[in-house]
């Protein structure tokens, strides 16, 4: 379908590099990282030589100074390239605009430009084993002592957990007293801060080229300055934050979903049953029509989000919409698509596998379709 986003001749170059990259340096390797558990850090280093980290940086601050466009691009080719595990998106455009937008000028000269350059690798540490989208309920504690901030606590489901050189780390500093969220302050905590550990990566069903951990952190410490922010607006900057890294979850889904039915129609165009393709049974075609529709959908919303995103509106509730519907969409889609290849469907060689098990997480994290439907429901003052 006819987009509503209008790419200048430049975007269209960079897909296309975007594309042919992940083609030659990403596909062929990705099975070898889903049975490693993780991808290769010299990927990281790779992308980030192409300009593909961080694309909307200030050249100030290492960056190529592109716009969030180029940003949507790298999303939608990765999810297309079927190689999910591989988080750019959550390194470019979920952590590291924390460090862009709190961080002290010495903090953003520090990190920024070695994020850019995948040097540095970016999570963030927000869920604990009891404390998923709740931060009121989060135990992760850090305490003012002799200069430096000493944090206790364990984050868990943690993504690039493993390779992760800065992790973005929400940690309560308020007494019993304050209120919830004033509680929150977020901190930058570097590979072998002391007290820090890691657990081996979670085996996981779906997207096991991404490295998933638990954080533990005891009696760690950490400089002073390496509080993002200011003190107790931990919770204030993540709700200013989850608009984009809503959107960028709803758009990797939705690209994905295209894809995994665009190899879907191929395959039933040359599978070949009771004498003839499998395309021309009814069944199919209502199927694939079905599909095409929910697919035409989501695209035209998420694309309208972008643009409205991009133009600095308001779209929270309607990003945690799209976030929600998006991805239950999407895992519907490639549930779908996967029984159309019949058995061959059930087997790894075949893409359309893959697109159904990496579908299962997306309606789980960044926040449940439930708690996405609790959000809407709020701000429509129910």
């Amino acid at each position: 379908m006819q987009r509503s986003i209008v790419f200048t001749q430049e975007h269209e170059i960079f897909r296309e590099s975007v594309r042919k990259f992940f083609e030659a340096e990403v596909i062929p390797h990705y099975e070898e990282w889903e049975k490693a558990g993780m991808v290769s850090r010299d990927i990281w280093r790779k992308c980030g030589d192409m300009g593909f980290l961080l694309p909307w940086l200030e050249e100030e601050y290492g960056g190529p100074g592109a716009d969030f466009l180029y940003s949507v691009i790298v999303t939608e080719e990765l999810a297309r390239a079927n190689c999910g595990g591989l988080m750019l998106p959550l390194h470019s455009d979920v952590v590291a605009p924390y460090i862009h937008a709190f961080g002290t000028e010495a903090q953003k000269k520090t990190y920024l430009p070695k994020c850019a350059s995948g040097e540095i690798i970016l999570a963030v540490a927000m869920t604990e084993p009891e404390a998923g989208s709740d931060l009121a309920s989060m135990k992760t504690s850090a305490i003012k002592k002799n200069g430096d901030w000493v944090i206790n606590g364990q984050k868990t489901f943690i993504s690039n957990g493993i390779l992760a050189d800065l992790i973005v780390l929400a940690a309560k500093t308020g007494g019993k007293d304050t209120p919830p969220h004033q509680s929150v302050s977020l901190f930058l905590v570097e590979r072998g801060a002391p007290g820090f550990s890691r657990s081996d990566p979670i085996k996981k069903i779906g997207l096991k080229a991404q490295d998933t951990a638990e954080l533990f952190f005891d009696d760690c410490r950490i400089p002073e300055e390496n509080l993002l922010g200011q003190e107790g607006m931990g919770f204030i900057y993540l709700m200013q934050k989850l608009q984009q890294e809503r959107l960028v979850c709803a758009l990797a889904a939705q690209a994905a979903m295209e894809r995994c039915l665009e190899i879907t129609v191929d395959y039933t165009k040359e599978r070949v049953l009771f004498g003839k393709p499998l395309s021309k049974f009814q069944n199919t075609q209502f199927s694939i029509a079905d599909m095409a529709a929910e697919i035409a959908v989501g695209r035209s919303f998420v694309d309208d989000l972008i643009k409205n995103h991009i133009a600095g509106k308001d779209v929270v509730k309607e990003t945690c919409m799209a976030k929600y519907w998006v991805c239950e969409t999407a895992k519907r889609v490639a549930d779908r698509c996967l029984q159309l290849f019949g058995g061959y469907g059930y087997c790894t060689e075949y893409q359309v596998s893959r697109f159904y098990t990496d579908a299962r997480i997306q309606t789980i994290y960044a926040g449940t379709s439930e708690v996405m439907k609790l959000i809407v429901s709020r701000m429509m003052g129910l």
